[in-house]
């Protein structure tokens, strides 16, 4: 069964193992990064574990526009109560963990949060290959981002709160 919780200082090891496992160098997030999320943004950083094993995480910040830019790969600061935009800068899956629908999961919870605590909806940027996966769970393609994080091509994606109705 799997387990959801939000993120502890010890899991940073597996966290970073998992990353590097599901984004090239480029565009994986640094230990730093992870220790500053971990600090400051526990509340929408939440893993899926499994038989005290971590499985994968979903993790972002609470954004005031419905777009996410680069600048929130560097720096982040700590989550309004309400209202804003749910941003997602990592959402992976351990490889021995995939197609066991754990990101389904880990976005579920991410809108229970965002109704919850009164959000606008959740957004995100993904690669052309991904933007058929988040269609599938409701997502809207707002075309392409200008976000040059890692070098490629993102494409915006947001779920509104009422599509979660």
């Amino acid at each position: 069964m799997i387990f959801l919780r939000n993120v502890e200082v010890t899991d940073i090891d597996q966290l970073l193992l998992i990353e590097n496992e599901g984004f090239p160098i480029e565009e994986a997030a640094t230990k730093e990064a992870f220790v500053e999320r971990i600090q400051l943004i526990p509340d929408t950083f939440i893993v899926a574990e499994k038989g005290g094993e971590i499985q994968g995480f979903i993790n972002g910040p609470i954004i005031n526009q419905p777009y996410i830019t680069d600048d929130l790969f560097e720096k982040i600061k700590e989550n309004p109560k309400r209202g804003g935009y749910q941003s997602i800068l990592g959402l992976a899956v351990s490889k021995k963990a995939r197609n066991q629908g754990i990101a389904k999961i880990l976005l579920e919870k991410m809108e229970e949060l965002v109704i919850e605590n009164e959000r606008e909806g959740i957004t995100l940027t993904c690669k052309q290959e991904l933007v058929s996966l988040y269609k599938k769970f409701g997502f809207v393609n707002y075309g392409m981002s200008e976000s040059q994080h890692g070098g490629v091509r993102w494409y915006n994606m947001v779920k509104l709160r009422e599509a979660m109705d």
